[in-house]
């Protein structure tokens, strides 16, 4: 088992950013304001041919100057719980802080090894500054600059010495389903994510823009195993400004590419808007499968608005995702949240979904039969073979004489007929067609093929036509020294 390692510290001491350095990644967010970092973050990392689990925690405070304080600590609490050490960062340019006290007496009483970190020094000359840092009583401190990576590797030779060897698992046939939860601001997608979690695991708040960064959560379901991903809440981009929240939207984006199903969460109490479905839009053209939630249902006043009326509105504002499934659910009060899982579950299957080559071309086949294409400037549009070649989602393509005249409105004719043949009724379908290669001539003789067997034939005729004058010329010479050798 891998061992955890959490970093702790006050705000804006550089802990993202050695986060960032650690792991290699650019997971965490950072920014020069402090309190970016709100929630636990997880990534693994490796030093010395060792893995270890690192933990990204909000900063350290002990009064409720920030807004999110109390949550924060509750967070870290958890942290320093679940650690096997404890990295405590100091920032080495604004100096010791109250809350570097504060927090010093509170890892000592935790009884877990601490590695005590001076951030932000660069040269020599900064360490004749930090006389103030010895009044902790620690003897011992590692001189960093995490910017810029100064330090860092001596300072993780020492950490990973103390690790075990590394176990390697078993290796699963199947890997994890991964989720990614999206929405507008303060839609309830944390909400969900600690109620699909089992426990409060991200900070959860009625003020809009509570979750910042994208967090990762594992949660296994009858014996699956998901990683869901609560996401920052994506605004119109006309009324983002702020730098750290365009930072966030992009972060939630890249969620949506990396996961498998997209959960797509609306707010029945405000009603379905034009930024919800710009969003499953977002989810749609990156090829995800998706599930529309609709949220907050214990608070809608079904007397106004029944279930069928809220899901006739949905399909017919979101018909670019007549795939996905929609149902009602309350993140505070559980209300079906038991059923989410077992949804995505299912959209994945047929997300992943791969069909023999000789039944996906009798199904074409078949559908061709019953309606054939038009015809393209008088030629017939003829399907030679297709095949499947990518999952998640499927990709098919068909392999046709002329690819571009095939009309958008056949295309979709081909898809439904695919949707309900093999059937694929919960995930996207591609559906590509190209133009077969080879020496066929794919639809009778065409302008262009014409013109080129007339080129071949006359440049054939003009080399026939010059051997035969070679070999003429030859006898002709032969017959002449044969004559003067007679004579």
């Amino acid at each position: 088992m891998k061992s955890v390692v959490a970093l702790l510290g006050r705000p804006n001491v550089g802990k993202s950013t050695l986060f960032n350095r650690i792991t290699r990644t650019r997971q965490a967010l950072v920014d020069d304001m402090p309190g970016v970092t709100r929630d636990r973050h997880y990534a693994d990392a490796r030093w010395d041919d060792k893995e270890f689990t690192l933990i990204d925690t909000g900063g350290f405070l002990t009064s409720d100057d920030d807004y999110f304080a109390s949550q924060i600590k509750e967070q870290l609490l958890v942290a320093i719980e679940q650690a096997d050490a404890l990295i405590f960062i100091m920032d080495g340019r604004a100096g010791l802080s109250p809350y570097d006290r504060d927090l010093a007496d509170l890892l000592r009483r935790a009884d877990k090894p601490v590695f005590y970190l001076i951030n932000k020094i660069e040269n020599y000359n900064q360490r004749d500054d930090l006389g103030d840092f010895y009044s902790l009583g620690v003897d011992d401190f590692y001189y960093i600059s995490a910017e810029h990576g100064v330090g860092v590797a001596d300072f993780l030779d020492d950490l990973v010495q103390g690790f075990p060897e590394e176990v390697v698992p078993e290796e699963k046939e199947d890997g994890p389903i991964r989720i990614a939860i999206a929405g507008r601001p303060n839609v309830g997608k944390s909400s969900l994510a600690n109620r699909l979690f089992g426990e409060k695991r991200v900070v959860v708040d009625e003020k809009a823009g509570t979750t910042r960064d994208a967090i990762e959560l594992s949660v296994t379901h009858k014996g699956q195993e998901f990683i869901l991903k609560d996401t920052a809440g994506i605004r119109r981009k006309g009324k983002v400004r702020e730098k750290l929240e365009k930072f966030s939207i992009i972060k939630a984006l890249d969620s949506l590419d990396d996961c498998d199903v997209a959960l797509i969460l609306i707010d029945c109490e405000e009603g379905i808007t034009d930024q919800d479905i710009t969003i499953a839009g977002y989810a749609e053209k990156r090829g995800c499968g998706a599930i529309f939630l609709l949220n907050k249902w214990d608070l809608v006043d079904k007397e106004e608005k029944d279930q069928k009326e809220f899901l006739k509105e949905l399909r017919g504002m979101s018909k670019f995702l007549a795939y996905a499934p929609a149902m009602t659910i309350s993140a505070l009060t559980g209300q079906r949240c038991h059923k989410i899982l077992d949804e995505v579950a299912k959209v994945h299957k047929e997300y992943c979904h791969r069909i023999n080559t000789g039944v996906l071309n009798r199904i074409i086949e078949d559908a061709v039969y019953r309606e054939e294409p038009s015809l393209h400037k008088g030629k017939r549009l003829r399907f030679f073979y297709a095949t499947q070649v990518a999952t998640r989602p499927p990709c098919f393509v068909c392999f046709v004489n002329y690819p571009k005249a095939v009309h958008f409105s056949y295309k979709r004719y081909l898809l439904n007929q695919l949707r309900q043949m093999i059937p694929l009724s919960l995930t996207p379908i591609k559906l590509m067609f190209r133009e077969k290669t080879g020496k066929i001539a794919f639809s009778g003789n065409t302008r262009e093929f014409e013109r080129i067997q007339k080129k071949k034939k006359k440049i054939t005729t003009k080399l026939d036509k010059q051997r035969k004058d070679q070999s003429r010329k030859k006898r002709e010479r032969d017959q002449k020294t044969s004559s003067n050798g007679s004579v």
